[in-house]
């Protein structure tokens, strides 16, 4: 497991050293600059800025310093927003984004596998049926339509709900529904085929012989090995939950970290687009090594040797 665990951290390392890189050369190929298109700016002020803020220095010193401070994770002081500094709006927008993100993921993994195992146990009945609309629709419809659906129904004409804003857990409730409704209907037919699969499997048929209950069969033995896949989706599912909050927290004005991220891009903010990206890319990574190590414990086949899953 340490040996493992230090390969991925080598990994990991690569990764953000590959991902800085990327974002660095893309800024740069970019036409224009953070000042630019500032107004009334006479041109000496803009030069002051751009020694202010080293973009006057050749790229290998600009490269040089952006991999310093990303690897002191210092980010500087927003380009647009005066003596903003980048980490601080960080450590303001990141808690919001994470009570949305983890509010959508339990939606999406609780109700899922709730449609996906009922729909399985029910096989080709009514209850199936319903289940299996509710998926497509659920894939078919992006969030940002599902945000605007919902924002009409059950916040306007209904008033159950704010439209927009964040103040409060009823605020929230929205978002969370519109970013998990896509990923809940992927894990709902995830946990559908599996369980499926695992319905039919020599040991589940074994139990049965045995007399041992339906319920205790599902929950006991199916449905565990049925959630392999879904774990396996956890990964992908962090990073869809991750990019789409940068819409529904725009939709349903949000002051998270999707807002600061879409706005340094249309203000070529270079300091906060760096700063975001880099941390929602450690993000992602250590979500991908979590979900790894969780895939070993739920199933005690797999064992972490060496960077790779050994099946025993």
């Amino acid at each position: 497991m340490i040996k493992y665990l230090g390969q991925r951290l080598i990994y990991i390392i690569i990764a953000l050293f590959l991902i800085i890189t990327a974002t660095f050369f893309l800024m740069r190929l970019a036409p224009g600059n953070p000042f630019a298109s500032e107004r009334a700016v006479p041109p000496a002020i803009q030069e002051s800025l751009n020694e202010k803020y080293g973009l006057d220095n050749p790229w290998y010193i600009q490269y040089k310093d952006y991999l310093v401070n990303s690897a002191t994770g210092d980010f500087g002081t927003s380009m647009k927003y005066k003596y903003r500094d980048t980490n601080d709006m960080i450590a303001e927008g990141f808690p919001i984004s994470m009570t949305l993100g983890l509010e959508a993921m339990f939606i999406a993994i609780g109700f899922g596998v709730l449609i996906g195992t009922i729909a399985a146990l029910f096989h080709n009945k009514w209850p199936d049926y319903l289940m299996s609309i509710m998926a497509v629709i659920g894939i078919s419809v992006p969030s940002f339509v599902m945000a605007a659906v919902l924002q009409y129904y059950l916040a306007l004409q209904a008033g159950w709900f704010p439209i927009a804003g964040w103040n409060g857990f009823i605020y929230s409730i929205l978002p969370a529904i519109a970013l998990a409704s896509t990923p809940m209907a992927f894990i709902a037919k995830l946990t559908r085929s599996s369980m499926l699969e695992e319905t039919n499997s020599e040991y589940v048929k074994m139990a049965k012989a045995k007399g041992i209950s339906r319920w205790a069969v599902v929950f006991k033995h199916a449905l565990r090995n049925a959630l392999l896949p879904v774990v396996t989706y956890l990964a992908p599912l962090t990073a869809g939950i991750i990019t789409g909050s940068f819409v529904i927290e725009e939709i349903f004005a949000i002051p998270g970290m999707g807002k600061h991220f879409v706005t340094s891009i249309s203000n070529r903010d270079y300091t906060v687009i760096m700063g975001t990206t880099v941390f929602y890319s450690v993000i992602l990574l250590v979500a991908v090594l979590i979900v790894d190590i969780l895939y070993s414990f739920i199933d005690p086949r797999i064992s972490l040797k060496g960077g790779k899953s050994n099946g025993r």
